[in-house]
């Protein structure tokens, strides 16, 4: 059963955040250090099977039994030399060969190695740790393994496969697999410690990946004059009802807040914000449907500036990131209301195009930061990881239901929890 079949047969529907990409690089690690421990010791019991073959002199067979009677009551084959007689004479060489008790023959003195000993020498000569012997003895002794370019790419196609499936975009996930590479390819690796290895190196690639996100609340707390926010997003996104939810976060810290019902397009958007402001107890301004947007806002700022409140948040109309021409009536309304900050709205589940939204939006008007709508039912989490890392701007919440408290400020460290990397 190839790795995918395995996936799907371990992977379990459900509506916890992440979920798949969690259970998928769950099974993808799982089975890169498990391979790397059955192809260790296939390799092994072949060496040592060839050794077994080899036609040797009668104390070199001798010697080779006891020495792997010796591993095998530590339950582990151990291969001592495809090439006894070869690292033997090389000792002979360097005069590094144990002399027999003298012999002669018919007179003569007999310069000959014993070969037990000389044998014996070279086994307890590798495995001294603080010596670097550059022989096969050296990695069978010290059980590690070293992970080649060859062995990653192995791997590496499966790991791209489960993050493309899994809405992270393309760029990103050829970095993660790039610096995963840098990381683990060309060391000796121990190999029970093979998995946590990749964990550890995950782990820290995502943390670089996912941009260090601002304190939004100390930023409006610290202005004196209003500090006013600029929503923006495209259709069906979730962006009024994440504006009612930020003003009640607001709320709960007692900032005083107004919105502004910029979107003058969309019918029954302004009864919509109106009605989330009479729940929050907040005021709403609103012109006409079909108004220029940027007087809204305008209107709104100068509101805030009257009765003296900390914060002004301006919803905008959904804007389709193909539509260049409605993008640009975005600028309009940046130009005149000169917002502190241009948070973007997406939705997690909408994988890659949110990927193309964000882009365009930043390219359009420039964004400062990113909310993410329904992470709650995500249960894939690539659209995290790729977002903020595309743009270079941070994700700065999550919404996680339809109440106005389900907005939860994003942590690098949760996020990569629920990815199970810790």
């Amino acid at each position: 059963m190839n790795l995918i079949k395995k996936l799907f047969k371990h992977l379990e529907f459900n509506f916890s955040m992440f979920g798949k990409l969690k259970d998928k690089l769950k099974s993808w690690i799982g089975k890169v250090s498990t391979e790397a421990k059955e192809i260790e010791e296939v390799k092994e019991e072949k060496k040592v099977e060839k050794l077994q073959e080899k036609k040797t002199s009668k104390e070199n067979k001798k010697l080779i039994e006891k020495v792997n009677k010796k591993f095998k009551k530590k339950k582990a084959k151990k291969e001592i030399s495809e090439n006894i007689d070869e690292e033997l004479k090389e000792e002979v060489s360097k005069e590094n060969y144990i002399e027999p008790e003298k012999e002669f023959n018919n007179g003569m003195e007999m310069f000959q190695p014993d070969v037990t000993k000389t044998i014996e020498k070279i086994v307890e000569t590798a495995k001294e740790p603080e010596k670097e012997k550059k022989h096969f003895f050296k990695d069978i002794f010290s059980g590690k393994k070293r992970i080649s370019s060859e062995d990653f790419e192995n791997y590496s196609e499966d790991l791209e496969m489960i993050l493309l499936e899994n809405n992270v975009a393309l760029e990103v996930a050829e970095k993660i697999i790039y610096e995963l590479k840098e990381k683990i390819v060309g060391k000796d690796l121990d190999k029970k410690e093979i998995e946590n290895l990749i964990k550890k190196s995950l782990k820290e690639i995502i943390e670089n990946v996912l941009v260090k996100p601002f304190d939004l609340i100390k930023e409006i707390e610290e202005k004196k004059s209003p500090y006013v926010i600029l929503f923006c997003g495209i259709n069906g996104a979730g962006k009024t009802t994440t504006i009612a939810k930020f003003a009640n976060l607001l709320k709960s810290k007692k900032i005083t807040s107004v919105l502004g019902a910029g979107d003058t397009f969309r019918a029954a958007s302004i009864e919509q914000l109106n009605q989330h402001g009479e729940k929050l107890g907040l005021k709403v301004i609103s012109h006409e449907y079909g108004s220029d947007p940027a007087s809204v806002g305008f209107d709104t700022i100068k509101y805030a500036e009257k009765n003296k409140l900390k914060a002004v948040l301006i919803d905008t109309a959904g804007r389709m990131h193909t539509a260049t021409n409605l993008l640009k009536e975005m600028e309009k309304i940046k130009r005149v209301c000169k917002p502190d900050r241009v948070i973007f709205l997406g939705e997690s589940i909408t994988g890659n195009d949110s990927v193309d939204q964000v882009r365009a939006f930043d390219d359009t008007i420039g964004i400062d930061g990113i909310i993410l709508s329904k992470a709650d039912i995500d249960e894939k989490g690539g659209t995290a990881l790729s977002v903020g890392y595309i743009t270079k701007k941070p994700i700065l919440y999550l919404g996680t239901g339809q109440e106005y408290k389900d907005l939860e400020k994003f942590d690098k460290k949760k996020f990569i929890e629920k990815l199970g990397l810790n």
